[in-house]
């Protein structure tokens, strides 16, 4: 017998239904309630390997951690890695299964995964009590309905009810909110039984009549308005959206301990992928981390960073193209750091093998780190431990690229010659420890005076923002109606919106 269940889907992409789902499986969580996420299909660049070795998106292992429960391959059966405009890697239960082009996935591949989709719903649904599903885009793309396999196709197949989440912040949401019902055939509309409102500024008595419109238009009911907050830094779905000028994230930190603040530039590459490797940077009390496109932008950086891509020899021409390769190597040559990460670090490298990724055959890196790199079919998976600098670390990796490193110093993985340092290891500044030492070391190079915080953790900052999201669901969202909706399913007699989908 299948537990409670409900989908979180979005009046648009970026309608804010990751952050939503989190917020809820936490608010549950705290309520004594054994909740899991689930996300039947994926496209994003930010991965993360769970502990059996599956790669899954970071936004369901974060809505695991809202959960507090360890992240399977089951919570995102079907992951989408974009490798360009026109394909996309195909990664199913965890691991890579081909590349395959949009056409080519929507045109039949994708409709023959409903079978392991819901199995995978199935079996999270008889473990947990409740499993909180998030959508995919919107509801309403009447071009892909057919072979949907995410929105109205799982919520159909599964019996699941449906809540839209819409961004006020953007405007339009009551149109959109009514034209996402009204584009739905009248056996998808009975699964939609309301809308949530998300990042509202000002005073809710004044959107209230337009909410009371919408129940009469729509005979569904608002099941909350969640204000808009600063510093609800989560982990991103897709690294191609994000806006790569300005700071990563809006924290709340403390002020620097040391007389200078140490400026992070992260070279903002194609296909940048997990770019959620410099979150635990952003969050440090005087480090300043900026996304750049240009040399000129290295000038005045204390640490440069190269970070993963799905694209490591198109990343590599990019900055050539750009004159970034050329400001690295400088720096390089300076004794100015510089960290390459995963697709970065092999970057930095001799040069590269690849009949796989680009199928360019061999490639000269920039030759600042003494190691050659050959991309093997089979991905490589782990969740690494070990130490560095004196300190614990622990991390994961995702890559094609087989290392060979003939010299250096040895760091994580990977190697240092003088201040490049180069590993494969996503997600190590997250080890506290580990993290201050680095920056030691990077703020002694640069001959700051910097001094990392000796109390960040950052694991308490992420369980503090889940927190966070659980308060905006328990504060401002009815939550005796969500949980009907939960245990329950989507109100009977919900009317037909026409025109409905088109036939």
């Amino acid at each position: 017998m299948n537990n409670g269940g409900l989908l979180v889907a979005g009046t648009t992409s970026d309608a804010g239904k990751s952050v939503v789902t989190a917020g809820i499986c936490r608010w549950l969580v705290r309520q004594g309630v054994k909740v899991a996420p689930f996300k039947a299909q994926n496209m994003s660049l930010n991965s993360f390997v769970t502990r059996e070795g599956a790669e899954i998106g970071r936004a369901q292992a974060m809505q695991a951690q809202a959960c507090r429960v360890e992240p399977t391959a089951l919570m995102n059966p079907v992951l989408l890695k974009p490798g360009g405009e026109q394909s996309s890697q195909v990664v199913l239960l965890g691991k890579p299964v081909g590349e395959l082009s949009a056409r080519g996935y929507h045109g039949g591949r994708q409709q023959k995964l409903l079978g392991t989709v819901l199995d995978c719903l199935a079996e999270l649904r008889g473990t947990y009590d409740a499993v909180i599903c998030e959508g995919a885009g919107s509801p309403a793309e009447i071009n892909l309905r057919r072979t949907d396999i995410v929105n109205m196709g799982i919520a159909r197949n599964a019996g699941l009810p449906v809540l839209v989440v819409g961004d006020i912040d953007r405007g339009g949401v009551f149109a959109s909110f009514f034209g996402t019902v009204a584009l739905l055939s009248p056996e998808d509309q009975t699964l939609v039984a309301g809308f949530l409102v998300n990042k509202f500024r000002g005073d809710v008595s004044l959107l209230e009549p337009g909410l009371d419109m919408l129940h009469g238009l729509t005979g569904r009911q608002t099941y909350g308005v969640l204000p808009f907050r600063h510093g609800l830094g989560i982990d991103e779905e897709d690294g191609l959206r994000v806006s790569l000028r300005g700071t990563v994230r809006e924290s709340n930190t403390a002020p620097p301990v040391g007389d200078d603040v140490l400026r992070v530039a992260v070279c903002a590459i194609p296909l940048m992928s997990n770019f959620t490797d410099v979150d635990a940077l952003a969050a440090e009390p005087g480090v300043v981390v900026r996304f750049v496109d240009r040399p000129e932008e290295l000038a005045d950086a204390d640490l440069v960073i190269v970070p993963g891509t799905r694209g490591t020899v198109r990343a590599l021409e990019w900055l050539h193209e750009r004159g970034l390769a050329e400001a690295l190597r400088r720096r390089a040559a300076e004794g100015r750091p510089v960290l390459g990460v995963c697709g970065g670090f092999q970057i930095l490298g001799e040069h590269i093998e690849d009949e796989v990724e680009s199928r360019r055959g061999r490639v000269e890196g920039l030759g600042v780190l003494p190691l050659r790199v050959r991309f093997a079919p089979e991905k490589i998976l782990t969740r690494p431990e070990g130490t560095a600098l004196g300190e614990r670390a622990e991390g994961y990796e995702i890559h094609h690229g087989v290392a060979e490193v003939t010299g250096g110093e040895p760091f994580l993985d990977g190697c240092r010659v003088g201040q490049t340092w180069g590993t494969h290891w996503h997600g190590s500044l997250e080890s506290d420890g580990f993290r201050r030492a680095f920056l030691r070391e990077v703020a002694a190079a640069a001959g700051r005076r910097f001094v990392p915080a000796p109390d960040t953790s950052f694991a308490a900052l992420r369980e503090e923002q889940l927190d966070r999201l659980g308060d905006l669901i328990e504060q401002h969202a009815d939550t005796d109606a969500l949980w009907r909706l939960i245990e329950s399913g989507a109100p009977q007699g919900l009317p037909f919106i026409p025109p409905g989908a088109p036939a």
